[in-house]
């Protein structure tokens, strides 16, 4: 990754916001500037030059991970030890010099008291989320990582297959999935997996429980995996026992939501528009008051990163972007269906990142 390009990205746009310096302490964001992947880091940013603390348990990994900052090991905690640092400086000149802070992820009252320690010589506020806006378009190698993440669920989704029984607990099913991706490589799964099966299909979030798989009814199976540190995310519902005409149908509708809504992106095209296009597919099936969340997001070093797509999002898609598009239904006390690929948004349109193996499935 081409660390140092993006931290001279990063300080040329401080001035544009009326920023002096800038203090990342959201971790992916340390990670996304300068390559460090541990659990206590800070980097302050200016137009003067940038520096990376951490404590004594990184010295190592920081002088072997760390790219275009100056390297600092502190006996305190990573962003007060950036405090510390300002407190002490010279600024010269006689005017404040102003600190962003992440404002999405720094608490107001840890905001208190930097701003206390600092005065009178820093104005401290929160900075609007540069490094995330710099996030929502991946490189090539990025998307190379998430490719190969997206690549290894699909790979695994035939374990699941095998697994799911009438009687089998939902946490077997999930655990199978998870012993696997940690022996194909993977360095952990993006998120709790998923498996939620009979009425707990219709549960939006339903993580993996103690709960039998019934005789008959759908599954839906929601999974992601670490590579590189880059996630991937992947849906998909399957039947056990013979569907009836109606779990059919509303298994239709879903996938036919999700591929109106990947016809449609590409570069130019409003967050918003791909959510309506799934969206208007489900209020033709009546099914559109039981599409309960939005239809997809970005995924990176995070598993949920904008954009968000959803109703009256306006940003535009621009190549680069990686986004899932996630449709779904979800009846209470019923059912639910969920499908969900990763795309990327390229020059002329988009690409899915794995096979589209999207016809139900009736085990």
């Amino acid at each position: 990754m081409d660390h140092s390009s993006r931290l001279r990205r990063l300080q040329a746009v401080l001035p544009e916001n009326k920023l002096d310096l800038l203090l990342v302490t959201h971790l992916p964001n340390v990670r996304y500037l300068c390559g460090f992947t541990g659990s206590a880091g800070a980097l302050l940013v200016s137009d003067r030059g940038v520096s990376f603390f951490t404590d004594g348990r990184y010295i190592a990994q920081a002088r072997a991970e760390v790219c275009g900052a100056q390297i600092v090991i502190a006996r305190k905690a990573p962003f007060l030890a950036a405090v510390e640092s300002l407190a002490g400086s010279r600024t010269g000149g006689v005017s404040k010099k102003v600190l962003g802070l992440e404002g999405e992820t720094v608490p107001v009252v840890m905001r208190d008291r930097i701003a206390a320690r600092l005065r009178p010589r820093f104005k401290v506020r929160s900075a609007p989320q540069l490094v995330e806006r710099a996030r929502m378009v991946k490189d090539a190698e990025e998307i190379g990582c998430i490719r190969r993440a997206v690549e290894l669920g699909a790979r695994l989704f035939p374990i699941i297959r095998k697994k799911i029984r009438p009687g089998t607990r939902e946490v077997e099913v999930a655990g199978s999935m998870e012993y696997a991706a940690r022996c194909a490589g993977a360095e952990g799964m993006s998120f709790s997996t998923i498996i939620a099966s009979g009425q707990r299909s219709a549960v939006v979030h339903g993580r993996a429980s103690e709960a039998a798989i019934p005789r008959r009814g759908f599954v839906v199976c929601d999974f992601g995996v670490i590579l590189t540190g880059y996630c991937s995310d992947r849906t998909r519902t399957v039947h056990v026992g013979r569907p009836s005409r109606a779990a059919r149908q509303m298994y239709e509708a879903v996938r036919e939501a999700q591929q109106a809504a990947i016809a449609v992106v590409r570069p130019g095209v409003a967050a918003g528009e791909v959510d309506g296009a799934a969206r208007r597919v489900l209020r033709k099936w009546k099914l559109a008051r039981y599409f309960t969340h939005s239809t997809g997001h970005g995924l990176g070093l995070e598993i949920h990163e904008a954009p968000r797509l959803a109703a009256a999002q306006t940003q535009r898609l621009e190549p680069g972007m990686v986004i899932t598009i996630e449709p779904g239904a979800y009846i209470p006390g019923k059912w639910g269906v969920r499908i969900e690929d990763v795309v990327v948004v390229t020059p002329s349109g988009c690409e899915v990142l794995a096979p589209r193996d999207n016809e139900l499935i009736v085990i």
